[in-house]
């Protein structure tokens, strides 16, 4: 990295926005940097999880439960735990201590209202310059993508569960 902190917004219907994350990881930390991860609204063992542990200079934490959140009618827990996982994102990223921060999800947790799109926007404006800032998930906020560097949506051309094929192991999670 150059030293140029950029942001980047991974956002759209389609699949890969996590595993596209993952990947700028891994090539960052091939290259010397340390990054840190924090997944909003997830908790469990996804695939990447388990292939991350061996990779240096890459740390992870999840924020949420287990189920799925009701965009509707979201549980007091997945406000704490949303809040809670934006502090530890600001907390990373104003440390300088890491070159790249991802926040996993974030962009649904703002979607879904349980995180203000402001406390969103303030972190990427009072990030120490050199951090580089990836924020991934469905229904990335207007305003958040006009202040971003780089805009990428996934976009959902064909899908097999549309065809009544679950997740797999591996593939999508």
């Amino acid at each position: 990295m150059e030293k140029l902190g950029l942001v980047h917004i991974k956002t759209g219907d389609g699949p890969g926005k996590t595993t596209s994350a993952f990947g700028l990881a891994l090539r960052a930390a091939g290259r010397g940097y340390r990054v840190y991860i924090v997944q909003f609204m997830k908790k469990g063992e996804y695939g990447e999880l388990k292939a991350i542990k061996y990779v240096p200079n890459i740390e992870v934490e999840q924020f949420g439960r287990e189920e799925f959140v009701d965009r509707e009618r979201p549980e007091e827990e997945d406000v704490k735990l949303a809040q809670e996982a934006l502090r530890r994102a600001e907390e990373v990223a104003m440390s300088g201590r890491y070159d790249l921060v991802i926040l996993d999800e974030v962009n649904v947790a703002m979607d879904y209202g349980l995180i203000k799109v402001e406390d969103v926007l303030k972190l990427i404006r009072n990030k120490p310059s050199h951090v580089e800032l990836v924020l991934t998930g469905r229904g990335a906020p207007e305003q958040v993508c006009e202040i971003a560097d780089y805009v990428t949506e996934f976009k959902e051309i064909k899908h097999p569960w549309r065809r009544g094929i679950s997740g797999r192991r591996g593939i999508e999670f």
